[in-house]
Formats: structure tokens, C-alpha cells, sequence
């Protein structure tokens, strides 16, 4: 029996699914946030060292959009994640963003961490988590493609993630580069989890126990209970629809959207 998948008491999350942000997505977050004077917070601890100097596609991304308090936090050694003093930005922040790369890196640097404390203290004064890619897969429970070799072990030496979505896992890039079958077989080997596959333009808005999907491509499901009644191995939602991660059923914006009925045979 499929055990629940839990939604959030407090805060928000906006998890997207890579490539490049869906204007949707962006305004999404910095609304969320508290408009473009709130204190944001940009961590690319998930891309290599020789890329973190660099100013990112997402924070030039949330400066385009008018965003005027961005602030970068990074270390790969969770020694540093572990104190006070560098954890401590996040204390004043509205909302923090995971830049996309390895999600292991991400694992790593902050899990079990002071960091990882005060991002759940984020979310429980009503702040916003947000990331994209490797970003976007730290969020759930368990992490898929977190082998520090390569990204097409879904099952590899890193498999837990900071959990802000329990019993959840997260793939991304999902159409763009034909993972939509990927997340079965976690799902069989771990049919307690909930899977969600995210495509590239596309992110689910978390509040609660629901999440909606905006953007401009698809989300996947997949669910083992689903794929022991039907048969189907997922299915899509498209932008507009909702989830309840609690029952899990889906509220479909559009009822004759055969792309979102339709189960993967």
C-alpha cells in the first residue's frame, strides 16, 4: 500500500523543471516572494566551481524581472553549512532559489545542515523555496540521478534529498530529453514514493497539499497505485491543472486535454 505524500503546512514552493524559466515561472516566484523589493536568495552550489563565480541565468533572469535584493549563498563544505554565522542570511530572507546543475553537490553541502534547519524555518514563517533542474530534485525525498559519475543512474550513491516534499521524487527535463519513462522504475523499486516529472519551461507551484502547473509544457505522474489499477505507467498534467499530493487525483483546467487523460501505454 502507497503511503501518502505530504504537501506543505507553511511557505511555498515553486519547483521547476530546467532549460529556460517560463516567464510564468519567474513572476510566480518573485510574486510569491513579496515583490521585487523582497530579500531573495540565489544558491548554485549545484553547478561546478568554475561556474558558481559566474552570475547565473536565473539570478540575471530574476534582475530582468525587477528583483533588486538578490544576495548569493554558496559553499561546497558543509562544515561552513553547518554554523550559525553562515546559515544566518537566510533568517531575514522572503525566499531562496537552487540554481540547477548536480543535485548531489547540493546534498553534499547542506543536508543535515544549519542551512537545511533554517530553509524548513523559511517555510514554516510562510517563505518560498524555489529551484530549477538539479534545483528542482533536492526538493523531494528521495533524489534521483544523485550518482556523482553520471545523471543517468536514477538509483545512485546520493539518494536523499532535503525533503521539503515527503514520500516525493523528482525527475526534470523530462520531454526535452526523453526521460518520461525514467521515474517507472524508481517507482516500482520504491512504489511508496509519489513521482514527478517536470519538462523544461514548465514548474508546479506548491501550497499545501495542492500544487498547479504553469509554464508552457507538461508534468508526469507517476503513481504505483495508478499503475497497479490501470495499467498506465503516468500521466500528464498540462498548465492549469492541479494536484492534491494528499489523495493524489488530479483537477484537470481542461477536461478534453488528451494529453493530460491520456496514460502512457
Amino acid at each position: 500500500m502507497c503511503m501518502n505524500s505530504k504537501g506543505l503546512l507553511n511557505g511555498s514552493l515553486v519547483i521547476a523543471g530546467g532549460g529556460r524559466l517560463h516567464s510564468d515561472v519567474i513572476e510566480r516566484f518573485i510574486e510569491l516572494a513579496g515583490g521585487t523589493q523582497a530579500s531573495i536568495i540565489v544558491i548554485p552550489t549545484a553547478q561546478e566551481e568554475n561556474l558558481v563565480a559566474n552570475k547565473g541565468k536565473d539570478l540575471i533572469a530574476f534582475e530582468q524581472a525587477g528583483a533588486t535584493n538578490i544576495t548569493i549563498l554558496h559553499t561546497y563544505d558543509r562544515n561552513l553549512a553547518d554554523t550559525e554565522e553562515f546559515a544566518a542570511p537566510i533568517k531575514l530572507a522572503h525566499a531562496v532559489w537552487f540554481s540547477g546543475g548536480r543535485q548531489w553537490r547540493l546534498a553534499d553541502a547542506y543536508l543535515h545542515t544549519k542551512v537545511h534547519q533554517e530553509l524548513n524555518a523559511l517555510l514554516g514563517r510562510g517563505g518560498v523555496i524555489g529551484g530549477t533542474s538539479a534545483g528542482a530534485t533536492i526538493q523531494g525525498s528521495y533524489m534521483v540521478r544523485g550518482d556523482t559519475q553520471t545523471n543517468t543512474i536514477l538509483m545512485g550513491d546520493h539518494v536523499e534529498g532535503l525533503g521539503f516534499l515527503e514520500n516525493v521524487t523528482i525527475d526534470q527535463h523530462l520531454i526535452r530529453r526523453n526521460r518520461h519513462f525514467d521515474l517507472v522504475e524508481v517507482i516500482s523499486a520504491q512504489p511508496e514514493l509519489l513521482g514527478i516529472g517536470i519538462d523544461e519551461g514548465t514548474a508546479i507551484v506548491v501550497q499545501g497539499t495542492n500544487f498547479e502547473v504553469i509554464g508552457n509544457s507538461y508534468v508526469a505522474i507517476y503513481d504505483n497505485e495508478y499503475m497497479n489499477t490501470t495499467g498506465g505507467k503516468f500521466y500528464f498534467l498540462s498548465p492549469g491543472d492541479t494536484f492534491n499530493l494528499d489523495t493524489r487525483e488530479a483537477n484537470l483546467s481542461y477536461s478534453m486535454n488528451q494529453a493530460s487523460n491520456q496514460a502512457s501505454n
